[in-house]
């Protein structure tokens, strides 16, 4: 009996795993945003890490997701890393954006950094802003 109890807790624990893949490490969060509408069915959300340390280069770009909405907001995203990709001295950000057939409806315009040390508060709060 006692075997088959260990057994139970240890299938039920290994359904509980997260979807990181091994060696990488999580970063949970959601995207809202303030203005009171729906987001169309065809709305797509982007939400991507990104080491911003270099200001006259582009982003480097450690993980990125990337597809249709489902449901409204605050919608939930998953972004993973490998910690050895993280460098001392680097500057780290998550931004996101939303999408309507192809044309960009909200953005993020404020700098959301991250630290990358195991200590970044979860789940983040993305807001993105409407595109005039």
């Amino acid at each position: 009996m006692k075997k088959l109890t260990l057994l139970a807790a240890a299938t039920l624990l290994s359904a509980c795993q997260s979807t990181t893949p091994a060696g990488k490490v999580g970063l949970d969060g959601e995207v809202f945003y303030l203005q009171r509408i729906a987001l169309p069915p065809s709305a797509t959300l982007s939400v991507s890490l990104q080491d911003v340390s270099l200001a006259d280069a582009p982003a480097v770009v450690l993980d990125e997701q990337k597809g249709p909405v489902k449901g409204q907001v605050p919608l939930p995203f998953h972004l993973s890393y490998d910690p050895a990709q993280v460098k001392p001295g680097h500057r780290y950000s998550v931004s996101a954006r939303i999408e309507v057939n192809g044309e960009l409806m909200f953005i993020t315009t404020e700098n959301h950094a991250v630290k990358l040390d195991g200590n970044d508060p979860q789940p983040l709060k993305i807001r993105v802003d409407a595109v005039r």
